[in-house]
């Protein structure tokens, strides 16, 4: 009997329709990459991974149509790579410097400096390799957190995923209509304007040094847009764990989320990767888009959100 379960079970996840939609999708991808962006490795692995869970059982099916929403955020962010902002609307340089510098200016033997440029010159090694570990997280914890909601709150899991998605959608479009440099390549490049700069790695670059890897450089040089520092949605993402940690009732299981949200705050202003300002338009962006989609998801969204439950459960 138990025998004849699991064939039925391998034989309803494996059906032609179904081969059909994952090939078609799997093409269509990789066909559209290679006229964006251009085909990598990394796109077949990525391939591979969906492939391999959508049909290895029930489970794992439901597992990867939940973490879908995730998917197409990496896709979208990806393909950025093909519409760099700064073709769209100037890019903010010298005006977002000035304006950093008026409000959280810090004055040190009669010059002014801005928070980065503090940390610049009182930077050590304690700080970088802390600031480093922090930014390190900020993939890693809403990925972990999405699994563990998954598995315990699959309601709330698909909540979070998509007001992750939400937000990550607000912050592209404040990419678009305002593109800004980061503290960094002011640092190295100036107030002029250069196009073909590579993405840097800021003060992250002593994280790398300290431990002898090359962590941070491998990361950054697979980044969309040099020029999308504001608003820092390194800041938003933990704020959009923390949120939901309270949602779902964790206690004192937060206290670690709310000490890596605040950790990388502090990280992104100390590495010279964000302005204060940028911190500030993150956690907003977040808050926003917690906001908007608990409005939409009891209105428009409603449907939506109900039968991504329903697929996942």
């Amino acid at each position: 009997m138990n025998g004849t379960s699991s064939v039925a079970t391998k034989i309803s996840i494996w059906r032609l329709p179904d081969f059909l939609l994952m090939a078609a999708i799997s093409a269509g991808y990789l066909l559209l990459s290679y006229v964006l962006i251009g085909i990598r490795p990394e796109q077949f692995f990525l391939l591979g991974v969906v492939n391999l869970l959508y049909f290895i059982s029930k489970g794992t099916r439901k597992f990867i149509i939940g973490f879908s929403i995730f998917i197409v955020y990496w896709i979208i962010f990806d393909y950025m790579k093909a519409f760099p902002n700064y073709l769209y609307a100037p890019v903010h340089i010298q005006s977002l410097y000035e304006l950093e510098k008026g409000i959280f200016g810090i004055t040190i033997n009669g010059t002014v400096l801005t928070p980065n440029e503090y940390w610049l010159g009182h930077s050590r090694p304690i700080l970088d390799a802390i600031a480093g570990s922090f930014y390190l997280t900020w993939i890693p914890v809403p990925l972990l957190f999405g699994c563990y909601l998954f598995y315990t709150n699959r309601p709330l899991f698909i909540r979070f995923a998509f007001t992750f998605f939400l937000v990550n959608m607000i912050g592209f479009v404040i990419y678009y209509a305002y593109p800004a440099a980061p503290p960094w390549y002011v640092q190295e490049h100036g107030f002029v304007f250069d196009q073909h700069t590579p993405c840097g790695i800021g003060g992250l670059a002593r994280f790398d040094s300290f431990f002898h890897v090359e962590i941070f450089k491998s990361l950054y040089s697979k980044s969309s847009n040099v020029f999308a520092a504001m608003p820092s949605l390194h800041s938003s993402y933990p704020l959009i764990v923390f949120y939901y940690s309270l949602r779902n009732k964790m206690g004192f299981k937060s206290i670690p989320f709310a000490i890596i949200m605040f950790g990388i705050w502090f990280a992104a202003v100390y590495t010279s990767h964000h302005y204060v300002l940028d911190v500030l338009a993150g956690i907003t962006c977040a808050i926003t888009g917690i906001i908007l989609f608990n409005w939409l998801s009891k209105t428009v969204l409603a449907s939506l959100v109900n039968k991504m439950v329903r697929l996942t459960s």
